[in-house]
């Protein structure tokens, strides 16, 4: 089988979250810059069978798509631009930031470590990869 990969895009930063060969756990991977989101991608694509990407719809409260979504958007366009035999899915993502947040409180990080934004990230693209796992069951 072929993994699954999910992202947590965002204005400045993206994380990133993998399953296993079986695509039975998902795992963190990565925070990176999303200027460099594509170029990671190439690289990764390279060296992993990737069969699926998932990547967060973000929506308001009321179902509207919120501000981020046109951003995201533009990344989606692009990113069929360069990886054309990849298949993408969205999923919604409301609250997985603050899921992922609670996660860390839970966890027993301290209050510094719960404030690097990139941790929050990566946890919120695991999160998201779980839930469709978990879905998709």
């Amino acid at each position: 089988m072929a993994r699954i990969l999910s992202i947590d895009y965002g204005l400045k930063r993206t994380g990133i979250a993998v399953t296993d060969d079986f695509q039975i756990i998902a795992s963190g991977l990565t925070t990176i810059p999303s200027a460099d989101l594509i170029a990671f991608l190439k690289t990764y694509f390279s060296k992993e069978n990737v069969e699926t990407v998932i990547i967060g719809e973000p929506k308001q409260m009321n179902g509207l798509p919120s501000e981020s979504a046109e951003i995201i958007e533009k990344f989606i366009v692009q990113f069929h631009a360069e990886f054309p035999t990849i298949k993408m899915e969205r999923v919604d993502e409301r609250f997985t930031s603050k899921m992922a947040f609670q996660t860390m409180i839970d966890s027993g990080l301290k209050k510094k470590q719960r404030q690097n934004k990139g941790l929050i990230d990566e946890i919120a693209a695991t999160i998201l990869l779980q839930d469709y796992l978990n879905y998709k069951k």
